[in-house]
């Protein structure tokens, strides 16, 4: 007896994951550094103490779908919910990439783009970010005119960088590309604007948010979009039946209530995420680069690799881009609270000095 061999357009490729060590501080995943409100627990814990385990999940999540869309201001129709905002990108690319067909990315970025592309066997064409990480409408134009990707993603405010992409060069993108814009939001809530609010009915745009972020329910995995009906229409034709469990549904809509605690949250994490800028800029021979999502992407003096096993002997955990292309030398550190903060900020400035020494 043999084993089947894996694909062969899979053989190098390796799993998509954030390395987890068990330290006091963990600030590497983007994760809320607050859980769900006491009060959302209860609500939650009472709502899943009644379902009816014996039976299906609505697979068209109609309550939660309704309540989204009117927290959103958007029609029922544009919404889609999923295990997470992953399950979007992956029924994105098994309806519309696959064998054949083009996903255009922009890099240094999201890795999980690229990589859920390849495994639905689409291939990948590569843009570069200026500089300052932010996207040349020009160059950007150029490259989905000339390799016309049936899919063109967008990461605002980007991972790992924190760039904010102006509106111009998102509809610019919008006008160029021939197939959908994908632009993704999982940091949208701590951005100054949102694309939401280009989404019509005739745009082939989507948009896709989370609720591991602010909503501090990244344990339950769940995430959304928003687009035009008939893309919806078609993702749902991708989907597994009854692919969001019944507390997954639950949790969402209810977590929905409480608005005023969340947008509580995103003002404390933004303040934070300026207070800890201001603080890495601080220590000598750093590069902080500006970011509209709830982590900082940073240049140290010396050895980045070094700086960040630095941080790591001291209890602080942060995500290392050392060698990543593009991002030579960078970590990203995910704002924490206050006090996590403090400690990360007290144990860069003894890395660094660690790293740079003579």
């Amino acid at each position: 007896m043999t084993f089947p061999s894996l694909r062969d357009d899979l053989g190098t490729l390796e799993g998509y994951h954030s390395p987890q060590v068990d330290v006091p501080v963990r600030l590497n995943t983007n994760e809320s550094p607050y859980p769900p409100p006491e009060a959302f627990v209860h609500a939650f814990a009472e709502a899943v103490a009644s379902v009816p385990y014996h039976r299906y999940p609505d697979r068209a999540a109609r309550s939660l779908r309704a309540a989204l869309a009117d927290f959103l201001g958007q029609p029922a129709e544009r919404i889609l919910c999923a295990n997470g905002s992953n399950e979007i990108l992956q029924a994105v690319l098994l309806a519309y990439g696959g064998t054949g067909r083009r996903a255009a990315v922009f890099q240094p970025g999201y890795l999980l783009h690229s990589h859920i592309a390849r495994i639905t066997g689409t291939s990948v064409v590569v843009g570069e970010r200026e500089a300052d990480f932010s996207l040349d409408p020009a160059a950007a134009t150029a490259l989905v005119t000339e390799h016309r990707p049936d899919v063109t993603f967008v990461c605002t405010p980007n991972n790992p960088t924190g760039t904010v992409e102006r509106r111009e060069s998102l509809e610019a993108i919008l006008d160029a590309a021939p197939g959908l814009v994908v632009v993704d939001e999982a940091y949208g809530e701590f951005a100054p604007w949102s694309a939401l609010e280009l989404v019509a009915d005739d745009r082939p745009l989507v948009v896709v948010r989370t609720f591991s972020k602010v909503w501090s329910l990244a344990a339950v995995r769940l995430g959304f979009c928003v687009a035009p009906p008939r893309v919806v229409a078609d993702l749902e034709g991708v989907l597994l039946p009854y692919h969001l469990s019944v507390p997954t549904q639950l949790a969402g809509r209810l977590a929905l209530g409480f608005r005023s605690e969340m947008e509580a949250r995103v003002k404390t994490i933004v303040s934070e995420r300026d207070r800890v800028g201001a603080g890495i800029a601080a220590v000598e021979g750093t590069t902080v680069w500006p970011s509209g999502a709830n982590f900082i992407l940073f240049r140290p003096a010396g050895d980045g690799h070094q700086v960040w096993q630095a941080l790591l002997d001291r209890g602080v955990l942060v995500r290392d881009f050392s060698r990543m292309p593009g991002l030579e030398g960078c970590l990203r550190v995910t704002v924490g609270t206050p006090d996590e903060n403090d400690a990360f900020l007290s144990a860069l400035q003894e890395a660094t000095k660690e790293a740079v020494a003579p």
